[in-house]
């Protein structure tokens, strides 16, 4: 037990974590598996759950738990030496899982097990589970026959490698970009608390005065306050090019080439689409989809396209409006890409008579993280705590959540950005809940944000869009920690079509526009007292504000993405940008400039698992209107209270707490009592719905 990933007993062990370590488990757990995996797949032994799915999938998500201690690690703690780790210990991982998805032999059991009369005798859920499984064998390839088999193998790991390579051009092409300046005045208009940030980033890396970076919040804090326009577009152009070959000056043409994540995704590109035709699939997309609630390429792109022409009158209005302020009050025409942030919060100021930064004084994490929990405490019956676990930043915290004073879950929380750690928010599994012998393994969630960190001393102060992000990753945290399942293969998120995964997280945000809710979780940093009703009004009244802009900027990612992966030819004459380009001038009503290379460090799509996937997050955000919609009826109803606490209750049960156990789209509908309505949507958007045409094609 001295190599704390072979210790299973209870929490990782973060305290005691080598990259050395990683290697020799993988030995270790790797002969385990493989062993579990002959012996399951031996043609003697029984068709039974006992002998056939238990011992692998216990050998496994030991596998699992130690190679995603390494996984979480290498992305929000990274160094020189488990880059190195980690990078030479991916294919054995995948080549392990490429082996289990193709092996003949265990496939053949498990279609014995699903036709033999024992197969009716299991619970719902079991049978769940090995119908998925048999999808995921013809998905992993199970049916191929050599030299395919062999071909299909290759691609899967080189597919791998090429992920998390571009995750990590995308990391370093992030850290490389510094901007000293040494003159306060050149960052007029900028919060004071991201001057004390950047002036605190010049003194730790040895500098004067004060030093930008690509961390998320300092771009946010130059793009939407910096008044000199040089500054704005020089962080804009930076951003906009990072890992692509205008991402660094001519004088760094070696750092260029090493970081450029172009021909990454072209081979990506090629290599999906042969992993589709291996299949005989005619695209990525299609393959994508199968496990997902959409049917088909076509039907997402329809989606798309409709919900771009209802949101196109909003944006063109949005633009025009911005346009005119930006040119009769800031001086600005025309208007460039570099001035649409700035612009738009001094709109917002103007006409809503409130700044975020205003806004941002009254929202102290504790505070908030308070009212978060006193939220999820009221609605689904259960208390959060702090607790004690090893931990790989002294900035980590860690809860628990109890249910009748027994344990449900816990949750670490590593909420601010850091140079080691890799761009956006998400959630992540530790551990899974899953059913061992009398008692339950709890599940155990990662939640990780990149907020501004404080000063020395202070609460880290966040911004509303900052408190919404937070309420939306736990969301996805409360998928995964209230689950009652109790089989791990469609415990918590695990097993849920990937295009409603984010109900929950998107149902949470509605939260962040309630009036009590906010009024709670708000203290002024220096007089404590809660946000005024007044302001909040007025948030309240700019909540839609540019909602035709934003939604076509979605729409715009979401699109591209399905065709990239359903209808681009990566063989074809046209490149990558062409076919950005082209849905830019279907949709975009601000177009980028030619320089921008968004795709480069568009990692959701080429370094995470949203590829022909991010029409999720719109797909699933009518599920989530939807859904809150019920919580709107329950709270405007007599009895509040009770209400809302019924709601909550059938909200855990019917959509929480049912993990991958049926079809999403049941779910939905045992908690609603129908099939979902876009008209919650677009009233949540400030968008007009045309009558007549508000049932939802999901």
């Amino acid at each position: 037990m001295t190599n704390p990933l072979l210790d299973f007993s209870d929490l990782p062990r973060f305290d005691a974590f080598s990259p050395d370590h990683v290697a020799p488990a993988l030995d270790e757990l790797l002969a385990r598996s493989r062993a579990a995996l002959a012996a399951c797949a031996a043609p003697d032994a029984p068709l039974t759950w006992e002998a056939l799915v238990a011992p692998l999938e216990d050998a496994t998500e030991q596998l699992g738990r130690a190679w995603g201690i390494a996984s979480h690690l290498n992305g929000v703690a990274d160094s020189a030496q488990l880059r190195a780790t980690y990078n030479a210990q991916l294919p054995r991982i995948v080549q392990f899982w490429t082996e289990v998805a193709q092996h003949e032999g265990l496939f053949t059991r498990y279609q014995a097990l699903a036709e033999a009369p024992v197969f009716a005798t299991l619970s719902a859920e079991r049978r769940r589970v090995i119908e998925h499984a048999l999808r995921d064998f013809r998905l992993g390839g199970a049916s191929l026959v050599s030299p395919a088999r062999e071909r299909f193998a290759r691609i899967q790991e080189r597919e791998a490698e090429l992920a998390q390579r571009f995750s990590e051009h995308v990391l370093d092409a992030t850290n490389a970009f510094t901007l000293e300046i040494e003159d306060a005045a050149e960052l007029a208009g900028f919060p004071a608390d991201a001057l004390e940030a950047a002036q605190a980033e010049a003194k730790r890396r040895g500098t004067k005065g004060y030093l930008l970076t690509l961390q998320q919040p300092t771009v946010v804090a130059v793009m939407q306050y910096a008044d000199r326009r040089e500054l704005r577009e020089r962080i804009y152009r930076a951003n906009a090019t990072r890992a692509s070959l205008d991402a660094a000056a001519p004088a760094e043409e070696a750092a260029r080439i090493e970081l450029d994540n172009a021909p990454v995704i072209d081979e990506l590109l090629a290599l999906r689409a042969e992993h589709a035709a291996l299949l005989g699939y005619p695209n990525y997309a299609a393959v994508s989809l199968v496990p997902k609630m959409a049917e088909s390429a076509q039907q997402v792109t329809a989606f798309l396209r409709d919900l771009a022409q209802r949101a196109r009158p909003f944006a063109e209005r949005d633009r025009a409006e911005l346009e005119r302020f930006a040119r009769d009050e800031l001086g600005l025409d025309p208007l460039q890409a570099w001035d649409l942030s700035y612009a738009s919060e001094k709109l917002r100021e103007s006409r809503y008579a409130f700044s975020g930064q205003e806004v941002r004084r009254y929202f102290q994490l504790p505070r908030v993280l308070e009212g978060l929990f006193g939220l999820v405490e009221k609605l689904f019956g259960v208390r959060i705590a702090p607790d004690q676990a090893p931990v790989w930043h002294p900035d980590v915290r860690f809860h628990r959540i109890e249910r009748d004073g027994a344990l449900v879950g816990q949750f670490y929380l590593d909420l601010y950005a850091r140079g080691d750690k890799r761009p956006g928010a998400w959630m992540d599994d530790a551990r899974a809940r899953r059913r061992r012998g009398p008692g339950v393994q709890s599940p155990v969630a990662y939640l990780t944000c990149n907020f501004q960190p404080p000063p020395a001393g202070q609460s880290a102060l966040l911004t509303h869009d900052d408190v919404t992000t937070l309420f939306h990753e736990f969301g996805h945290g409360l998928h995964h920690l209230l689950t009652r399942v109790d089989e791990l293969a469609i415990s918590g998120i695990t097993g849920v079509e990937w295009d409603a995964v984010e109900l929950p997280s998107q149902f949470l945000e509605n939260f962040c526009w309630e009036w009590e809710i906010v009024r709670a979780m708000s203290a002024h940093v220096d007089t404590g007292e809660a946000l005024p009703r007044a302001l909040f009004d007025r948030m309240l009244a700019a909540k839609n504000f540019q909602s035709g802009l934003q939604t076509l900027r979605q729409v715009e990612f979401a699109l591209f993405d399905m065709l990239l992966h359903g209808e681009f030819d990566p063989a074809g004459g046209r490149s990558v940008q062409d076919l950005l380009d082209a849905v830019r001038a279907e949709v975009a009503v601000f177009v980028p400039p030619r320089f921008n290379r968004f795709q480069n460090s568009f990692s959701h799509i080429f370094g995470g698992g949203y590829a022909a996937g991010y029409y999720g997050y719109k797909w699933a955000e009518v599920l989530s209107a939807d859904a809150y919609a019920a919580f709107e009826e329950a709270g405007a109803a007599p009895e509040a209270d009770r209400r809302l606490a019924e709601t909550g209750e059938r909200f855990l049960m019917e959509i929480l707490s049912t993990g991958g156990s049926r079809p999403a789209i049941d779910s939905f509908r045992a908690f609603r009592g129908r099939s979902p309505d876009l008209a919650a949507l677009l009233r949540h958007n400030g968008m007009v719905e045309n009558p007549g045409r508000n049932h939802a094609d999901v």
